[in-house]
């Protein structure tokens, strides 16, 4: 019988001090060479670890083999030059040094097969690999070749398929696909948005997800986040399309963000991970807080379909809170869990 409320985190957790500066997003690593993949090795054995202490029942591999949650993929793809760098507006939101598309992109390898295999070899739990979508992809980039937003979101869905196949064939449950993008472009997302991203999914018999977020609890997310006003209804622009796709999950922010819940009601139906941990606070959650939010999930969507899940990626959180943060989760979700099954007693 499989579980009620299975939990699980929206991606990155933190990196050991020895891997990389720690509370720090997308710093250098500190190992290089051989010395790298063993490290990086060591750390997802370590970040296994934290979820299943926490009783984390969907784990991943905490992001710590990627110093970004983008441009990590993209440096496997040729087409891209690194050195050519351009500042660009990221999500409108804050500017950041990005390489440069200067031909055609392609995936000549693949970037994360060999780490989703070494952690499938570590569990029998079901694994989530998060990959970046293709709107989140060409909005860190530079386009020279291109000259279309929508055009090179087409040639990365492509890519993005073809690494998706064999993460499954590597025995990955759960592909995520994460498009912050989706709350800031909405004319993009209704017309190509949700488009490009049915055309990654395409002919996967793995479930899928999409992660919707309002971002890292860094400060230009913050600050971001201080002008949405009382409520944050960006989620109704993309809610509809993706109630009618073939996504099969959608991971939300829900705790502590202005989001009304009952936009939820927009995609029923559909599994949601609901981010009951809010990864911009130090403050570690209570488990009844977690249930809270879940208890309010459950209002628009059924049981069967509600995955209790983190808000974002707590990368750039310290370890403890992290774990803490986990064991909250998995708490809070229990309490849940058992009130459910005894309101069907």
């Amino acid at each position: 019988m499989k579980k009620l409320l299975p939990t699980s985190t929206a991606g990155s957790l933190p990196k050991p001090s020895w891997l990389a500066e720690p509370e720090t997003l997308w710093s250098p690593w500190k190992l290089h060479d051989e010395t790298l993949v063993e490290g990086k090795q060591d750390a997802l054995r370590l970040a296994l670890q934290e979820q299943q202490q926490a009783g984390i029942d969907i784990v991943s591999d905490g992001e710590q083999t990627r110093q970004h949650f983008v441009t990590t993929f993209i440096e496997h793809l040729s087409g891209v030059d690194f050195e050519k760098r351009e500042t660009v507006r990221i999500r409108d939101r804050y500017d950041a040094s990005v390489p440069t598309v200067v031909g055609a992109v392609t995936r000549q390898k693949p970037v994360f097969v060999e780490d989703a295999k070494f952690l499938r070899q570590l569990t029998h739990q079901p694994i989530k690999w998060a990959l970046p979508g293709p709107m989140t992809m060409i909005d860190t980039l530079h386009d020279v070749h291109y000259k279309s937003r929508e055009k090179l979101a087409w040639e990365f869905a492509k890519i993005l398929n073809q690494e998706a196949h064999e993460l499954e064939a590597a025995g990955v449950d759960i592909i995520q696909f994460d498009e912050p993008a989706f709350n800031v472009f909405f004319d993009e997302v209704n017309d190509w948005g949700v488009a490009t991203l049915e055309r990654a999914i395409e002919g996967l018999k793995c479930e899928t997800a999409v992660h919707i977020c309002y971002g890292y609890g860094i400060k230009a997310n913050t600050d971001w986040k201080k002008t949405l006003g009382s409520e944050w209804r960006q989620y109704e622009e993309a809610f509809p399309k993706l109630q009618k796709s073939s996504i099969d999950i959608i991971s939300l922010e829900c705790h502590n963000s202005h989001v009304p819940m009952e936009l939820m009601e927009l995609i029923r139906g559909k599994k949601v991970m609901v981010g009951a941990i809010d990864v911009a606070s130090h403050i570690i959650e209570t488990p009844e807080q977690v249930a809270q939010t879940l208890r309010q999930a459950l209002q628009f969507v059924d049981a069967d379909k509600l995955y209790p899940c983190t808000n974002c990626g707590m990368a750039p959180l310290p370890r403890q809170v992290a774990r803490g943060k986990l064991q909250a989760l998995s708490a809070g979700a229990e309490i849940v869990r058992r009130e459910l099954t005894h309101s069907i007693l």
